[in-house]
């Protein structure tokens, strides 16, 4: 079984992503020039430095073995390895999508998180 990696994503971004058949990234992620990722220690954390108190997100699930060569993980936050993708994500990458409800608080309630 393949190892996951995260994605958190506005609903309406993901919508499109179904439409074309390919995730381009969200603004932050075309301005960086990769795919912004976490790892499911990591998510958490992402969610609340860079989601707080937003609604109508999603979760995505997706299989890091089927991203190939173009995923690197490179040194970010706080000196941590996050997985980068340099180039778009094929939704045949992914397991899962789940809604990302928010929670009390502004931080969202995440779903049980596979290995």
């Amino acid at each position: 079984m393949s190892r996951l990696i995260y994605k958190i994503c506005p609903a309406s971004l993901w919508r499109e992503a179904e439409e074309r058949g390919f995730f381009i990234g969200a603004p932050v992620d075309l301005q960086d020039g990769f795919i912004h990722f976490s790892t499911g220690a990591q998510i958490e954390e992402t969610a609340a430095k860079h989601f707080s108190g937003e609604r109508d997100l999603l979760l995505i699930a997706i299989e890091e073995e089927k991203l190939g060569q173009e995923l690197k993980y490179e040194v970010s936050r706080g000196g941590d390895l996050f997985p980068h993708l340099y180039g778009r994500l094929p939704l045949a990458a992914v397991r899962w999508v789940k809604p990302l409800p928010l929670g009390t608080g502004g931080r969202h309630v995440f779903p049980v998180l596979d290995a």
